[in-house]
């Protein structure tokens, strides 16, 4: 059978059941939004735009479950700034809202982090207690086998400076989501992708295959017509399938794909990079109704 989002829950459903059978205790979910690659410390919450963290999370049964993860994600996965402030937030947050069913948002490298926790459980003693406590993890555009993009920047091509704006310049998460060294983290320190264990938690993709920037078209202006503008120039030097950051291949690279773009976006449009953490064409309310 073909795993899918409704196979996961029912299976899920199934093993709670007898959790709660017999007592008045039931699940208290919650919806944590895990950015992607760069200090977001300061401003997480224009990352995903405050519309968007609304939209979703009003599909919770108590719409004040939420979490806006505020990391320095410049760093590698796995310093103490970025799982390791993931971790403690993350924690805080079931700690503080009792929370016993976790659906987790990411977008782009965040992905990355919050798998090396999935794939990591002995690296650190907060671990265990999120995993057990995460239902899935939603993975918008996850950059899970790097980009092209990261490989240009680091080799000091015009990309250092015309990506500023996208990478954050020669930071470690720029380096490490250089093609060759995901490779290598893939198949030593991450779970997830082709003959690799498989990961705890389900990891489900959402993937962005192409940049729309018609001047004419209302909607190449969601989320930012200039930002899309720059990943349709910079989708010249990715595949034809692409979100103007990342591969398709990429982005599909570890967990399970939940959709592409075309198939479930309204009017069939494509979701650029930026795009897929915005309230683009119902993306909002597909992670809504998935609460």
């Amino acid at each position: 059978m073909k795993l899918t989002k409704k196979s996961a829950a029912l299976a899920l459903t199934g093993m709670l059941m007898p959790l709660f059978a017999g007592t008045a205790q039931a699940a208290v979910t919650g919806v944590a939004f895990v950015h992607g690659t760069g200090d977001h410390r300061g401003d997480a919450v224009d990352y995903w735009g405050q519309d968007f963290i609304d939209s979703v999370r009003s599909g919770l049964p108590n719409s004040g479950n939420y979490t806006v993860i505020r990391c320095d994600f410049s760093q590698y996965m796995w310093d103490s700034g970025a799982s390791g402030c993931l971790a403690q937030q993350l924690t805080d947050f079931i700690n503080t809202k009792g929370i016993t069913d976790l659906v987790v948002q990411t977008h782009s490298n965040g992905g990355n982090v919050m798998r090396w926790i999935l794939s990591n459980p002995t690296w650190d003693s907060r671990y265990p207690n999120i995993i057990a406590k995460i239902r899935w993890v939603n993975a918008l555009a996850p950059s899970s086998l790097g980009t092209p993009l990261a490989d240009a920047t680091m080799n000091g091509t015009i990309f250092e400076q015309s990506l500023g704006w996208l990478l954050g310049y020669k930071s470690d998460a720029v380096r490490q989501q250089q093609q060759s060294w995901m490779a290598s983290y893939n198949a030593n320190n991450l779970y997830g992708t082709g003959g690799r264990p498989a990961l705890p938690k389900g990891f489900w993709n959402v993937v962005g295959t192409d940049v729309e920037t018609a001047i004419w078209d209302g909607d190449s202006y969601c989320g930012g017509y200039h930002l899309n503008l720059g990943l349709e120039i910079t989708q010249a030097w990715l595949d034809s399938c692409s979100d103007g950051f990342l591969n398709c291949s990429s982005q599909s690279g570890a967990g399970t794909t939940w959709f592409s773009d075309k198939s479930r976006m309204a009017g069939g449009e494509p979701l650029s990079h930026n795009q897929s953490r915005k309230k683009c064409f119902g993306l909002d309310t597909i992670l809504r109704d998935d609460l």
